[in-house]
């Protein structure tokens, strides 16, 4: 945190001034919240600003102030916004405004109680704030609860029209106050990562920047995996559900009170959410409205995102399509992290992304497209971390060398869950199976799994030794030669396929060391039917070094935990080809930044005994990039 400097602004100004409008609502960060209060404070309201002296939960350095305004879909519904200014700005001053919207800014907590013995505006972004020194700085903070969270009103309606009219008021009303210079940016993480996008597919002049940490990039993928359902298919609309009826602080403001018990008047609201949720076909109107990376196609706000690639809740699905449509300038952190912000911490301290420097270029970043100002770093457009741990400068992402597509041939597996498979290890002598464990699915956006639960322990070589065998059991795998030289795979990798037969697919692809152990580095699952079917995997920027193999497996989803239902047929699959984008890894530009600590979480997860097996394929025809 920078040290804060002394303003000569006089708050008694600033008091006039806010009493002469409202304020928007945001979302707090959970560290502590009950041990951390020394005092109790008032609830701020439109013409009563409350200071950090007079409530402890207000971040030192602003006056908070609650505001009420509507939604611009014309339903009647009431938005509840929690503003945080300067302290002592002027009469008549203005500034830029950082906007986040999201249901995680209900002042009793984020997702659940938070042990808040008084009211105050939620600190969920307070790291963000403290680590750009924010006020200081000369920027407004708002934070706005959608539509059923926190202080509004309305039926929750996860990223559907109803927020995407929730995300257009928001940045209107912040734009437009008094005190706001009429320049505003959007920050979040997560599912305030998600309004980020919607906010840049909206294409409104006043929004100037979008920072998106960790987004889902096309909410049907959240819940479903092209018709397969996912763990939380049920789970996160309960989870939601919840959020959305958790029970506020008796302290608050009577308007606020009032408005966040109106699912108790309207118990609808949570018996549509969920009914939503439960739409399988990816066509259906409810999706295709919710479908974030199609509806991308010519914005141009500047975008600064952050993905995981190995992150296991908000994947990398449809972010490379999202990235094509948008047409603006863009920043990206990308690499092998989990569901984390970009200056989180491990608890023994290091930096969960591995990179220093977060809040430095995320402030220069909205400095120069909110206030106009000329960078005085020359940061990288993208800054990518691939799957050595190593990281490189990019100015866009991905950067491809050649895309190949690969004949992989055909095979045939049954569709039965892996049972099998199960049965025939059962038999040849390999340590006893189990059959997989599938998690709950009641999460939300923020609180997912890290890893979904381990391949059972020889499965996958015993799988390989079973086909050697002549067997059709749940499963087989494609081998390419190995690598003369080293080889990045970025981008979406693809696999079409022509089937006979109905029931699910799933598909991997492996990093296959000579030594016979292999990474599972990118999977996806979907329904089949007779005919071709194409599948796009999840973004992935992953190096095979020089006498690796890749392999591929081509099954019934055997591990990983979707709620897919097998249908016992044996599925015959010819003419599949992978079509992969390369990159040569030899003329990497190298930034700074160290190795992301969960990457090494991922490889114990997820790495297996896989001999490599006949090869059919060359990653790399010809041999060259």
């Amino acid at each position: 945190m920078r040290a804060r400097r002394t303003t000569g602004w006089a708050a008694s100004a600033l008091v006039t001034t806010l009493a002469l409008t409202g304020v928007l609502a945001g979302p707090a960060a959970a560290s502590g919240p009950a041990a951390a209060q020394e005092r109790t404070g008032p609830a701020a309201t439109a013409a009563g600003p409350v200071t950090h002296q007079q409530n402890d939960r207000v971040p030192e350095g602003s006056l908070w102030t609650q505001h009420y305004f509507p939604s611009s879909d014309r339903s009647g519904t009431e938005l509840h916004a929690d503003v945080l200014l300067p302290e002592g700005l002027p009469k008549k001053a203005k500034v830029p405004v950082i906007l986040s919207v999201g249901p995680y800014f209900g002042h009793s907590g984020q997702s659940g109680a938070e042990g808040w013995t008084h009211t105050g505006p939620s600190d969920r972004f307070q790291d963000f704030i403290e680590g750009t020194d924010l006020f200081d700085q000369g920027y407004a903070f708002v934070m706005v609860d959608l539509r059923g969270f926190g202080g509004s009103t309305g039926c929750l309606d996860w990223g559907g029209p109803g927020e995407q009219a929730d995300v257009r008021a928001a940045i209107d009303w912040a734009a437009k106050q008094p005190w706001s210079t009429g320049a505003v940016g959007l920050y979040g993480k997560s599912y305030d990562a998600v309004t980020g996008l919607i906010g840049n597919n909206l294409d409104q002049r006043a929004l100037k920047a979008v920072v998106a940490q960790e987004p889902v990039w096309d909410m049907y993928q959240y819940i479903y995996s092209n018709g397969v359902p996912r763990p939380n298919v049920t789970g996160t609309a309960s989870a939601y559900n919840s959020i959305a009826t958790l029970a506020q602080l008796p302290d608050d403001d009577p308007r606020y009170l009032a408005n966040s018990r109106y699912e108790q008047s309207h118990p609808e609201c949570l018996t549509q959410n969920t009914a939503g949720y439960r739409i399988a076909d990816q066509d259906d109107p409810f999706w295709t409205a919710r479908n974030l990376a199609k509806a991308a196609k010519g914005t141009d706000t500047p975008l600064f995102v952050t993905q995981g690639f190995i992150e296991n809740n908000t994947k990398p699905e449809e972010m490379q399509e999202y990235l094509d449509n948008h047409k603006g300038p863009e920043r990206g952190w990308v690499g092998q992290w989990e569901h984390v912000r970009g200056g989180d911490r491990t608890g023994d301290g290091r930096l969960s992304m591995g990179r220093e420097g977060w809040y430095d270029e995320t402030l220069s970043f909205y400095d120069q497209y909110l206030k106009g100002s000329r960078p005085e770093v020359r940061y990288p457009a993208y800054s990518v971390e691939d799957s050595t741990g190593a990281w490189r400068a990019q100015k866009t992402w991905p950067v491809v060398d050649r895309s190949v597509n690969l004949p992989l041939g055909g095979g045939s597996y049954v569709d039965d869950g892996g049972l099998s498979s199960l049965a025939a290890l059962a038999t040849s002598g390999l340590p006893s199976l189990r059959e997989r464990v599938k998690p709950s699915g009641e999460w939300d956006m923020e609180n997912a799994p890290t890893t979904d639960p381990a391949a059972p322990r020889g499965l996958t070589e015993g799988q390989a030794l079973l086909q050697e065998a002549g067997k059709v059991t749940s499963s087989f795998f494609v081998w390419s030669g190995a690598l003369k030289k080293s080889v990045r795979i970025t981008g979406t990798p693809q696999i079409s396929l022509k089937a006979e037969g109905e029931g699910n697919v799933m598909l991997k692809l492996y990093d296959v060391a000579p030594d016979g152990t292999a990474v599972m580095f990118d999977e996806q699952v979907s329904l089949l039917s007779t005919g071709r079917l194409t599948v796009d995997l999840k973004a992935t920027d992953w190096t095979l070094a020089a006498g690796h193999v890749l392999a591929v497996e081509v099954g019934s989803i055997r591990t990983g935990s979707w709620r897919d239902t097998p249908s016992g047929e044996t599925i015959d699959v010819k003419g599949a080809r992978l079509r992969l984008a390369l990159d040569d890894p030899s003329d990497d530009l190298p930034t700074g930044g160290a190795r992301s600590p969960y990457l090494d979480t991922y490889l114990s997860q997820y790495t297996v005994d896989l001999p490599a097996g006949p090869a059919t394929f060359t990653v790399v025809p010809g041999g060259r990039l």
